[in-house]
């Protein structure tokens, strides 16, 4: 495993050992869309002892999860011609969905995210009929990757789940949209509120950096998790099981240091030994606008699951990013 992989030595006994200690020899787990975490998860489930199946649509990414000891369904996640693959007809004790937009702008969202978790959630009511899930608690316990980009908030503000969502971008629409779709799944159901993914081989801000200009305003608060961290957050949510509540709980996932794209920008900039950018004020690559100035609370997370990030501060996380890449 490398080492970008391993749990932090910060992190609560309890969520290093929760994959581990849940009698994983043999029990199933199913991840839909095994990209940039999903993958991750894969893996350390895999090396766990867990029987993983994953689905993607990339035939070079399923390959290497096989070389990790997954198996792999190779299809589009948002068509229906692979709820018959053999290698899903038992179901599982946990589920992942773990899609990203892939391109595309808006049409793209709602072809991952609305279509493509609808499917899953088909897959599940059809299997559960035809018994491929036994047990009082029927399907498998879902674990389903939002993002952050549901809430609107800007100005500074501090948000928390309990903070309205939505918003006027086809994007965010979606993305709501899929969050209901999730509740509607037949057992226990989590969402997981993702801030700005990076963590190894994710180097686009550094990128930034070393070119000497950076998207957005250096004022704004970059609101960041590690992939690891999100993998350790899946366990916890496993470990602890489903609360029991009508629809799907749901928690955001950020880290602690609730630094601004400044602070991170003279830092990457010092340890690379380079003058800080200039900022441009307008969206990173990919997006439509900057966003909102917020900090994203995960304190609900840290509280009911007892997880804390491995990376609490982006110093720690792009310590590591940047360790990475001198060795590749």
């Amino acid at each position: 495993m490398h080492r970008n992989e391993e749990p932090a030595p910060g992190l609560a006994t309890k969520t290093v050992n929760d994959m581990e200690n849940t009698d994983g020899a043999g029990r199933r787990l199913v991840i839909f869309g095994a990209g940039y975490v999903g993958g991750a998860l894969a893996r350390r489930a895999a090396a766990d002892g867990w029987r993983v199946t994953a689905l993607t649509r990339n035939p070079d990414t399923a390959a290497a999860l096989r070389a990790a000891g997954c198996a792999t369904v190779v299809a589009r996640l948002d068509a229906n011609d692979w709820w018959d693959a053999p290698e899903l007809r038992d179901g599982a004790e946990r589920v992942a969905v773990t899609v990203a937009a892939g391109g595309g702008g808006a049409e793209g969202y709602r072809r991952s995210y609305v279509d493509g978790l609808a499917s899953v959630v088909g897959w599940a009511r059809r299997s559960v009929e035809r018994g491929a899930w036994s047990g009082e608690r029927g399907a498998g316990h879902l674990i389903y990757t939002s993002s952050t980009s549901v809430y609107p908030q800007g100005g500074g503000a501090r948000v928390t789940e309990a903070d309205p969502v939505g918003g006027e971008a086809e994007t965010t629409r979606a993305l709501v949209e899929a969050e209901g779709i999730a509740g509607g799944w037949p057992a226990p159901a989590t969402i997981l509120r993702l801030a700005g993914i990076y963590g190894p081989g994710r180097t686009h801000l550094v990128e930034q950096v070393r070119r000497g200009e950076a998207s957005g305003h250096p004022e704004a608060h970059l609101n960041l998790i590690h992939r690891d961290d999100i993998v350790a957050a899946c366990a916890a949510v496993w470990a602890r099981g489903g609360a029991g509540v009508a629809g799907a709980e749901i928690f955001n996932l950020a880290d602690e240091g609730a630094a601004t794209k400044g602070e991170v920008v003279a830092w990457l900039a010092a340890r690379l030994g380079v003058g800080e950018p200039v900022f441009t004020g307008a969206p990173a690559g990919g997006r439509r606008m900057v966003t909102p100035d917020r900090i994203i609370d995960a304190g609900r997370a840290r509280t009911v699951l007892g997880w804390r990030p491995g990376r609490p501060t982006f110093r720690e996380g792009y310590a590591e990013v940047l360790a990475s890449a001198d060795e590749g």
